[in-house]
Parts: C-alpha cells; structure tokens; sequence
C-alpha cells in the first residue's frame, strides 16, 4: 500500500498542476499560457499575422509548462539533453540564420519595380527608420528609472523595433542582447501585425483630406534588366559602405535576384514558398520559447512594448512627414504623404493600409503600387539601420567599459 502511494505522490510532484501551485514562477507561467492563448486568438480570430503569432503563442505555452525543461522544451535550460525546440533555437536563432533565411525569402516575394520607376521613394524609407533612432535614445533615457536596466546594446535592439521588422529585430537583438529577444520579437510582430489598427489615425492626423486625395501619375514600365542590375548594385553599394549589413541585404537581394533573372525558377519558387513556411515555423516556435515566465513578466517588458508603439509611431509619421516636405520643394510632381507611411518594412500590409486610407477621401485614387516603393525601401533601410547598429555599438560599449567600471 505503501508502494502505491508513494508511486501516486511521485505521479502527482511530476504533474503541471503541482508545479503551478510550488514553483517559485508557477503564477507567471500560468500568466504567461495565457497570454499565448491570447496570441492564438488575434492570429485565428482577428487574423493577425497568423504565419507568425501562432508558432510564436505556441512556442510560449510549450516554455511555460512546468518541468516541460524535461523535455528540452525551454532553451535555456541544462536540465536534460537538448529537446526540439533548443536545437532550433541553437541552430537558427543564436547564429542568426532563421532570419536570413527569411530575407531571402522575402527578397523572393519582393518586386523592386515600383521604387526602381520612383527612386526619389528610398527617401521615404528611409525617413520611417527614424522611430528606431528615437527609441533608442528613449530606451536610454528609461534607464534612470528604477528597476529598468537599458545599456547601449539593449537599446539598440529596442530600437530596431521601430523598423517593424520582426527577422531584422530579431537578428540584431540575437547579436547585442539576447535575453531580451523574447520580449523585442513580440514587440515588433505583435506591432506588425497592428498596423492596420495603427497606422491610420496617425496618417489621418497628419495630412489633410486634400493631401490624402492626391493622384500620383501612373508609373513608368521597368525593364527587366534594370531589375537584375538592382540588386547587383544594392549589394555593391553595401560591399563599399557598409558590410556589416551584407548578411540582411545580401540574402535579401539574392533572393530576389533568383527571382528576376529567370532562369532559376525552380529555386525562387522554393525560397518564396517551401523554404520562407519551414523557417518561419522554426523561428516562431524559438521566438515564442523565449517567453519564460522568469525573463518576461517585468517591468523592463512594459518598457519595451511602451517605446516600440512610441517607435512605430515616429517611424510612420516620419515617412508622412517628409512626403509632405517634398511636395513643397517640388509642388509640380506631388505625392500622396499617405504612401510615406509604407516606408516602414512591413510588407505589403504598410502598403495596403496607405492604399486603403487614400481610397477612403477618394474611391478612385489606388495608390498600391505607388506605396510599395517605399515599402520595400523599408525593407532595404531596416537592414542598413540593423548594419549600422551592428557596427557601431559593439565599439562604443567597448571605449565605454573603462568609464563604467
């Protein structure tokens, strides 16, 4: 009788239950299904971005079932060999390689064209990185406040944010701050996935109705060897200026150089689709195991969710803003200040939202193909900006060591 018992007691210390009730965390992890549960629902229910909340809500509830470390299921653990979810943190997150592997399936996906026909568009793009700058600087400044701990590094990857760019947000914080990659990666594709909600009260503050029905003359054609000579050149520029960002751009361009030349098919069609679905399961369910209880229920979180909304904000009204300021210094080839708003790299939903927005003050007005210019222009300045960082702030944490001790 003892034996069974006994056997019953080790049944029961063994079980979920049991660990919500007397581990330390139990509560937070309890927190935390929940809000994986949450994440399930936006992606089915409300359907944002299903692709990616619902690997990463799911990868959050597998990390917060108690003893589930048994398993391998937790990343970070060292209780037992390594489970399926640690060797794919291992092998895509830590080295970086899932979001590559996404950039050159997005570059697959992806047709130059439009910013190729309306170069002076790459400015838009790049005026909506400046949320990333901002908060960076903000994160900083939170760093004051008592229990939130923001170095240089942190802040960058905060920063990043604002590009609304999940894979590059994600390779930068793998690079600079990697405890924090749970709680950056939700930020930036819970904030990609809100863009429709977003986005246009800002650009509606922003410009007045006669701005927002202005009608952009029809693009030119864009011959097929200046899509080739593009992302030739964009991964010259980057060799030259900036080689630090060559593994973002260069996947980004070669995949969209497979698509463009031609003649192999068979590997874009593999990059765009059979590839760009395996990662990006991979990278969910890494992403969403990050989610532990213990890193993620803090009030360093609260900051990070805080100014990425605050950098997603800037970046948007940033690329409406200098569309305004071009229209003044050249009135005779205005453009819609709603397609600045596509600057920011979350592609194509940005452009949809400017196109949806401008057919609201005119049903005539589409401006689709006019706001995909700059919005693969975002894609193009989140990956110098993640270059940039990448080079400059490992230096500087660096020189300032001394200072700090």
């Amino acid at each position: 009788m003892n034996d069974i018992l006994n056997g019953l007691y080790q049944l029961w210390i063994t079980t979920g239950l049991y660990g919500f009730i007397h581990e330390e965390k139990g509560w937070g992890m309890a927190v935390m299904i929940l809000v994986g549960f949450l994440l399930l629902y936006l992606a089915i229910k409300k359907g944002f971005e299903p692709l990616l909340l619902i690997p990463i809500g799911m990868g959050c509830i597998l990390s917060n079932i108690p003893y589930a470390y048994i398993a391998g299921v937790d990343p970070t653990s060292t209780h037992a060999a390594a489970g399926f979810i640690k060797i794919l943190y291992d092998a895509g997150i830590e080295t970086g390689l899932f979001p590559i592997l996404i950039f050159m399936g997005v570059g697959s996906m992806t047709d130059f064209g439009p910013l190729i026909a309306n170069p002076k568009t790459l400015l838009l793009g790049a005026a909506a990185q400046l949320g990333i700058f901002t908060a960076l600087l903000g994160a900083l400044c939170l760093s004051f406040i008592p229990g939130i701990n923001f170095d240089l590094a942190v802040a960058g990857s905060i920063g990043i944010i604002g590009g609304a760019d999940g894979p590059t947000a994600i390779y930068v914080t793998s690079r600079l701050a990697p405890a924090y990659l749970g709680s950056i990666a939700v930020a930036a594709y819970s904030y990609m996935a809100l863009v429709p909600v977003i986005q246009p009260p800002i650009m509606k503050m922003l410009t007045t109705e006669k701005e927002r029905k202005i009608r952009m003359s029809q693009l030119r054609p864009v011959s097929k060897v200046e899509k080739i000579i593009f992302p030739l050149m964009v991964i010259t520029i980057c060799a030259l200026l900036l080689p630090s960002a060559a593994p973002l751009i260069g996947a980004l361009m070669f995949g969209n150089l497979a698509k463009q030349c031609g003649v192999i098919g068979r590997l874009a069609d593999t990059m765009e689709n059979a590839l760009m679905n395996i990662v990006t399961i991979c990278l969910g369910l890494s992403v969403g195991s990050k989610m532990a209880a213990d890193r993620f229920l803090n009030l360093e979180t609260l900051g990070i969710l805080f100014l990425g909304m605050i950098a997603f904000g800037i970046g948007t009204a940033g690329g409406v803003l200098l569309a305004k300021l071009m229209n003044k210094l050249d009135p005779k080839h205005p453009i819609n200040p709603l397609i600045g708003a596509a600057g920011v790299s979350a592609v194509p939903m940005a452009a949809r939202v400017a196109s949806k927005v401008g057919q609201e003050a005119d049903s005539q007005n589409f401006l689709l193909m006019h706001a995909m210019g700059p919005n693969v222009a975002g894609v193009i300045g989140s990956a110098v900006a993640a270059g940039t960082l990448l080079a400059v702030v490992p230096g500087m944490l660096q020189s300032l060591q001394p200072l700090l001790g």
